[in-house]
């Protein structure tokens, strides 16, 4: 199965498969509106790969079969301060 990535153009670390390169018929139009112009990545394909970087493979490819396309959002931002009191709270936890 091949698919062609592209990034977003107002969305950082925000990727779309779709099947066919140019083809985005099957992503809706307000999704396509604050995905912005999208810029070609790579064409790949994914019947050999085991696994992605930042996706479930089994996951794009069945969501690329029944809907057409896959949209990737970036990780959530991790909030390193709520992080670093709870590992405070375990540590004086600990001491106790």
């Amino acid at each position: 199965m091949l698919c062609t990535i592209y990034k977003s153009t107002k969305k950082a670390q925000t990727y779309l498969f779709v099947k066919h390169r140019n083809d985005f018929s099957a992503v809706p139009a307000p999704l396509m509106l604050i995905f912005g112009t999208p810029s070609l990545v790579t064409v790949m394909s994914l019947a050999n790969k085991k696994k992605l970087a930042l996706a479930d493979i089994e996951k794009v490819k069945a969501n690329l079969n029944e809907q057409g396309f896959y949209l990737q959002l970036p990780p959530p931002v991790e909030n390193l301060l709520d992080q670093h009191k709870e590992e405070m709270k375990l540590k004086n936890n600990k001491e106790d």
